[in-house]
């Protein structure tokens, strides 16, 4: 007796000579949880008793009457030429060989093979080590259950990601894992990666787990100022920009080496001063913090009499990463670059007229030194013409002088 098994996608037949079997066997392939169909075709049937067992040997039906108690199991066709039951629900313990025999003058039997296939379901991604701003994510794509063993891979923006794979058997299905570990950066937070699985019983399509990139840093802060220029008397509102994953839940503002003007206002990230005056000369800082680092921003109001300049300055990173947690803040008071300017062209423009007078001064000196060495001049020369004539130099001199 020859019993054949059915394949779902290719069926195979064993065929016997008539005068040397009497059974053909069909091989038979499903997807777990469908259901198989085994046949046995008989050759020569004289009414003979057949009978039909399972992979333990145990007696499923005898001529058609069952004899196992497993609603699964049904007869759905018993003629001289063909004999098939059906099997519902498969699970792979029902794999094996089905053993169609027919008891003649001698006994004959074949066996119909079941081979069940378990597609994977889609995958789960499990997070190894959480992705931190500078360092490393690892993540495994894991496959628990496929037979036989699923194939995994890693893409980001349409590449494979190489990673690590592990198979595991567990009887008669395999569990499959696949581990990357990349470098991550603040800009790949939310970047989109995917594990997809691939198996023979999916017939050329794949089931896919999307997973984003949660990417952990500390936060950023930037205090967005007012458009223009205010007035005394006039409103200041200042918000404060806060940026970091975790997002910070409380901003904080503060003024440094004072405390907030009684008029100040806070509201969520947002610092309004009513009523600007001189007292409220000062740098406001606006801090906030998270797990991973903490960081600040600040502005330096400076009121001339009915004017209000606001001078922004750069945000000040307060131990930005989780390695200093302690760091002190520091701050940068805005220095009024247009009065220093105007302070310093004043003195240079003073030191210019002090040069110019001194200059002058002293030509002026000069020029009446050379005038009345030249009348001394004058004068010797008269002494000297009286003495060579005979004269009397002092007469000559009187004489001169009357």
């Amino acid at each position: 007796v020859v019993c054949t098994c059915v394949w779902l996608y290719a069926t195979r037949f064993v065929l016997m000579h008539a005068h040397c079997q009497a059974v053909q066997a069909e091989n038979v392939t499903v997807l777990e949880g469908g259901t198989a169909q085994i046949s046995c075709r008989l050759q020569n049937y004289d009414g003979s008793i057949v009978v039909i067992q399972n992979p333990r040997r145990q007696t499923l039906f005898f001529n058609g009457t069952r004899a196992l108690k497993d609603d699964r199991f049904q007869m759905v066709l018993f003629t001289q030429r063909l004999v098939r039951i059906t099997l519902t629900n498969v699970s792979v313990s029902d794999e094996g060989g089905y053993f169609c025999q027919l008891y003649t003058d001698s006994t004959h039997h074949q066996v119909a093979t079941l081979s069940v296939l378990v597609p994977p379901e889609t995958p789960t991604v499990e997070v190894k080590q959480e992705a931190v701003e500078g360092g490393e994510a690892e993540l495994t794509c894991v496959s628990p259950r496929s037979k036989p063993a699923a194939t995994l891979r890693w893409m980001r923006k349409g590449r494979e990601i190489a990673g690590v794979v592990s198979l595991q058997d567990n009887g008669k299905t395999f569990s499959v894992s696949s581990t990357i570990r990349i470098p991550v950066e603040r800009k790949d937070d939310g970047a989109a990666l995917s594990c997809e699985a691939f198996h023979p019983a999916l017939n050329g399509q794949k089931r896919i787990r999307h997973y984003r990139l949660d990417v952990y840093f500390a936060p950023t802060v930037r205090i967005v100022p007012p458009a223009g220029i205010l007035r005394e008397g006039d409103s200041l509102t200042l918000t404060c920009s806060v940026t970091g994953n975790p997002l910070p839940r409380n901003t904080q503002w503060s003024k440094i080496n004072d405390t907030l003007p009684e008029r100040a206002e806070i509201s969520g990230t947002t610092l309004q001063i009513s009523r600007l005056s001189q007292s409220h000369n000062g740098t406001y800082l606006c801090q906030a913090q998270n797990d991973y680092g903490r960081a600040a921003d600040h502005y330096t109001l400076l009121v001339y009499g009915d004017m209000v300049a606001v001078l922004p300055t750069h945000t000040i990173c307060l131990s930005c990463s989780s390695s200093d947690p302690g760091a002190v803040v520091e701050t940068h008071s805005a220095v009024p670059y247009a009065v220093i300017g105007g302070v310093l062209a004043l003195l240079v423009f003073t030191v210019i007229c002090v040069l110019i007078v001194t200059i002058w001064c002293s030509v002026r000196q000069k020029g009446s030194y050379l005038t009345h060495e030249a009348s001394g001049l004058d004068e010797h020369g008269e002494v000297q013409e009286a003495f060579l004539n005979g004269n009397d130099a002092s007469q000559g001199k009187k004489e001169y002088l009357l």
